[in-house]
């Protein structure tokens, strides 16, 4: 009896191989590129530009490819296209926050809940947060003041794209002892428990280009300093200048050494101009800033990232509740009344303004009733949303990739009823949002 003749295992393996790399990138995309069409009712590419009637946005891979006039057939695009039809609504792109606290929200409770979290459902709550700003049609934000490693670790969790999210830069904090960076409100052996791990709180200058290194070092995208007091601090100690000069300068030097940018929370006039001296890229708040804090913005660039909604939320509650302490309330009452006025002051001294919200202060998910403040303050609603794609865009070094809705860009797109540009409120009710070409809410 003839033997059957056997096939070598080995042979069988390699097409198979083959078969299953090929399958692979099928699934990831890399072969069959994804293509998504949408009819836009308006268009606003171009933040500080007019507006189209009846466009078509091509997008491949979660990036604008193509701008089409009229409405084409998303057929005669691609046979695979995904169809979105907004021919209805005014489309403009995704708005960005650039001052947000993602891990809290201030309220009667906040203490407590931050005694009794784990980090893992701090983080998991972080999370929802996010989601709810993105959700209100911001797809990328600015955190300027977290527990790091647990902001980080969310910031990239949804760049693998393992959890949604908003496009998170995320900031390490430097401040003095006793600063507005510092604990306060808390037991002395809290306090000297938190000294004892704290490696950011500095004092003079070596320490503070020190602290700045370690900060970069564990993976902040930018420095947040507080050159001046805050109205949150728990401390009757004012907000005015803290951080000494030669502090200042060597955290926006080491900073600038290893490619980062500083942010710098400043109320008052002296903290505003030491900050814009050192090189600071933005000043956060800027409640008194004046004339000669106005020209120095020119000079050196700098934005403004206002935060009225934080003004705002801090006085109803000093006002109206018992959330804050004795010594919080005098601060809120004071900077709170204060802010819009100033703010109006920048704006028609031409300053450079970057939306920023202070989420966290003010609850999450509202962060557009901003741009109806700054409206009513006096700036356009044009230039309100121009600072909330384009300004934004240059502040965190991603104009090549975010702001506009050109060719190259992500499609990061959000869409309204009707047109903010006649009611700025409209931003309040966001229907439809993208982010890198993936629809977070339809």
């Amino acid at each position: 009896m003839k033997s059957r003749s056997r096939i070598p295992i080995a042979s069988l393996r390699k097409p198979l191989s083959a078969l299953s790399l090929i399958a692979a990138a099928l699934l990831s995309g890399s072969v069959l590129a994804k293509t998504q069409v949408i009819h836009a009712g308006e268009l606003l590419s171009v933040p500080g530009e007019k507006p189209l009637a009846k466009q078509t946005l091509v997008i491949k891979d979660g990036k604008v490819v193509e701008i089409k006039k009229g409405f084409v057939d998303a057929k005669r695009v691609d046979k695979n296209a995904e169809f979105i039809d907004l021919s209805d609504s005014f489309v403009m792109p995704g708005l960005m926050d650039m001052h947000v606290h993602l891990q809290g929200e201030l309220g009667p409770n906040n203490d407590s809940e931050s005694l009794r979290m784990s980090k893992p459902l701090m983080q998991m709550r972080s999370q929802m947060f996010a989601m709810k700003i993105m959700e209100a049609g911001f797809t990328t934000v600015r955190d300027v003041g977290s527990s790091p490693q647990e902001m980080y670790g969310l910031r990239d969790a949804i760049n693998k794209g393992w959890v949604d999210g908003p496009r998170i830069i995320a900031a390490g904090g430097v401040g003095i002892t006793g600063g507005h960076n510092d604990v306060s409100g808390v037991s002395p052996e809290l306090m000297e428990f938190h000294d004892h791990s704290n490696k950011t709180v500095c004092n003079g200058p070596f320490d503070c280009r020190r602290a700045a290194r370690h900060t970069i070092k564990y993976g902040a995208d930018l420095i947040k300093i507080t050159s001046t007091g805050g109205v949150l601090t728990d401390r009757a100690t004012g907000t005015g200048q803290q951080m000494e000069m030669d502090e200042l300068k060597e955290v926006v030097l080491a900073a600038k050494r290893m490619g980062r940018k500083v942010a710098s929370h400043a109320h008052q006039e002296d903290g505003i101009i030491a900050a814009l001296e050192a090189g600071v890229a933005s000043i956060e708040h800027g409640t008194y800033a004046s004339e000669k804090a106005h020209k120095l913005f020119k000079e050196t660039g700098a934005y403004l990232v206002p935060t009225l909604l934080a003004g705002e939320t801090v006085l109803q509650m000093a006002k109206n509740t018992n959330v804050l302490s004795e010594s919080q309330k005098a601060k809120a009452i004071k900077v709170g009344t204060d802010m819009k006025g100033n703010f109006a002051k920048a704006v028609k001294a031409g300053v450079k303004i970057a939306f920023g919200t202070d989420s966290g202060v003010s609850k999450h998910g509202i962060n557009a009733q901003e741009a109806v403040l700054m409206h009513n303050a006096g700036m356009s609603a044009m230039n309100v949303i121009k600072s909330a794609t384009v300004n934004a865009a240059d502040l965190i070094d991603m104009t090549d990739s975010l702001g506009t809705l050109e060719p190259g860009k992500y499609a990061d797109i959000i869409a309204t009823n009707g047109s903010p540009l006649k009611n700025i409120e409209e931003l309040l009710d966001v229907d439809f949002v993208m982010k890198g070409g993936k629809v977070i809410k339809q």
